[in-house]
């Protein structure tokens, strides 16, 4: 089935967006799995955070369904980024740039503190440079990820889906989670298609955008 604007699709996101039309969406923001085994305190986990064997045909279906000289961003766990690097640029992206998130605390403390989140700026062909360029040193909110394990917050996304789309276009996130991008994007005046692997995580999804919707 092909997948509708405005919606979230219950589902893998390869089979999903092999079903999708070629260069059928504008933008691409997305929190794929960090590939971390991530836990949370309260013993939650993230489906397929235990394994990269989505991630290759994940990005090369991204790659497939945006539109040309168009962007994506995607955020990366960064013990992993060897494996990251390798599925964007064999998808077919290249890189445009590397954000920062500060945080003022530390998620945790190893040989370091970890105080940052980051994502790359990927680009498919060669599109214009956009009209206010944003930092690439930005500051963290957190959500307290109360809707999920790893959300992120609507505050940090828009800034994203304002700089690098129009109004009315469609952003695509293939691992939508609690729904924070598509959130977004309805708040921007955007239109958008999430997929979520996650029944409980879809449903908290989809009721997020109906009552946006409902708000309107």
């Amino acid at each position: 089935m092909t997948a509708l604007p405005d919606t979230i699709i219950h589902g893998d996101c390869i089979d999903a967006m092999s079903a999708m039309p070629e260069r059928s969406v504008d933008f691409i923001l997305t929190d794929p799995p960090y590939i971390a085994a991530y836990k949370s305190r309260d013993n939650q986990t993230v489906r397929n955070d235990d394994n990269a064997a989505w991630l290759t045909p994940s990005f090369a279906q991204m790659h497939r369904v945006l539109k040309q000289d168009a962007f994506a961003i995607s955020f990366y766990g960064w013990p992993k980024v060897d494996l990251f690097f390798a599925a964007w640029k064999g998808a077919g992206f290249r890189i445009g740039g590397h954000i920062v998130f500060r945080k003022r605390y530390a998620s945790k403390s190893a040989f370091l503190q970890y105080r940052h989140e980051a994502a790359y700026l990927l680009i498919k062909g060669n599109p214009a440079f956009p009209a206010s360029p944003l930092p690439n040193v930005m500051d963290w909110i957190y959500t307290g990820n109360k809707l999920h394990p790893t959300q992120k917050s609507i505050h940090i996304l828009k800034p994203l889906i304002e700089t690098f789309t129009k109004p009315g276009q469609i952003v695509l996130d293939a691992f939508a989670g609690s729904g924070s991008t598509c959130v977004a994007a309805q708040r921007t005046g955007r239109r958008y298609i999430g997929i979520e692997l996650d029944a409980t995580h879809h449903q908290t999804a989809t009721a997020r955008l109906a009552a946006g919707r409902r708000a309107a």
